[in-house]
């Protein structure tokens, strides 16, 4: 009988609300078992949105001596004595890290010969598919079953009725990375001005990291009446429940974006230089410019930065607008 299950995943809150469904099906096949789930602190607040993760391991990544901390996860998983490990690591040395960890069962993606002499099953990685999907891949071996979008464990508000909840900001690492996904505050202003004079009931959310896009919004729009709402959630798990409350919701390719995606609010998110169809479900309507790029989606598959240029995010306010208003 499996009692204890460890899984790895490195990245930001919205990776690990897309892997949710491996962790779900997981649950479902071993009801009885204990799952941890090592991850970054800063994406520490997916444990607020699910009940299905009973314990954590923090793995700084980003601040710590990466090495070290990957050591400290071995030693930690030798006195965890878990029965099954799995890794969404595309690493070539992930393979190791898990037979290090002594974990009888082990399963992670086929990245080589290593993946293959020292993984219970490597697993083919399909990045061309829903990345929910391509998480939920690693257990095939394990389960038939198969949980298709994130699902999240948080009290509903009561929906607004013709409201429409808009969250603009993006991830501050990502800015200073130079990974522009996302309008500007002009256009996000424009935008809000487009709905509130068709009659919707708008409001507007953020986080810390959105702070200066707000306000620049916030400015812009003296003389729109909408709701501002920036400042009012304190967590995820309370971003979730204010996202709960919208009727629609519009926001940029960034976690909140996830987060409605489990709740099933009918959502309208903003691409650019990132591939939608590996971001989002068919539920969700992709607002993207018409710039014919040919490198397009480029960041990840072909840079590791935005371009100059940024012509894919060079979508007007109207045509935003226009979307939504027609449903």
């Amino acid at each position: 009988m499996v009692k204890k299950i460890l899984l790895i995943n490195f990245g930001g809150i919205g990776d690990e609300i897309l892997f949710l469904p491996t962790i779900i099906s997981l649950k479902k096949e071993f009801p009885d078992s204990q799952i941890t789930l090592a991850l970054e602190p800063r994406s520490r607040g997916i444990k607020d949105l699910t009940d299905k993760i009973d314990d954590l391991i923090l793995v700084d990544l980003k601040r710590g001596n990466k090495y070290f901390e990957l050591m400290k996860l071995v030693m930690q998983a030798w006195r965890g004595h878990y029965d099954i490990v799995v890794s969404s690591g595309g690493n070539k040395l992930i393979p190791v890290l898990l037979f290090l960890t002594g974990i009888k069962e082990r399963y992670g993606y086929d990245s080589g010969k290593l993946s293959r002499k020292f993984l219970t099953a490597a697993i083919p990685l399909n990045k061309n598919q829903y990345a929910a999907a391509m998480y939920h891949d690693l257990i095939t071996p394990l389960t038939s079953l198969k949980t298709e979008l994130p699902q999240i464990d948080v009290e509903r508000a009561q929906v607004i009725e013709n409201s429409v909840l808009i969250h603009p900001g993006v991830s501050k690492i990502s800015v200073e990375k130079n990974m522009i996904k996302t309008i500007t505050p002009e256009v996000w202003a424009e935008v809000m001005r487009g709905l509130a004079a068709a009659g919707k009931k708008v409001r507007l959310a953020g986080g810390p990291d959105d702070k200066e896009c707000i306000e620049c919004i916030v400015e812009l729009c003296k003389d729109v009446d909408f709701e501002n709402l920036y400042g009012t959630t304190k967590n995820l798990k309370e971003l979730a429940q204010l996202i709960s409350s919208a009727q629609t919701f519009v926001c940029s390719d960034s976690a909140p974006l996830h987060v409605a995606v489990a709740l099933g609010v009918k959502t309208y998110a903003v691409f650019g230089p990132t591939d939608d169809k590996k971001l989002i479900p068919s539920s969700v309507t992709a607002l993207k410019a018409n710039d014919k790029c040919p490198l397009k989606p480029c960041l990840w598959e072909r840079r590791q930065t935005s371009c100059e240029n940024r012509d894919c995010l060079k979508l007007s306010a109207e045509d935003i607008v226009k979307k939504i208003l027609a449903g």
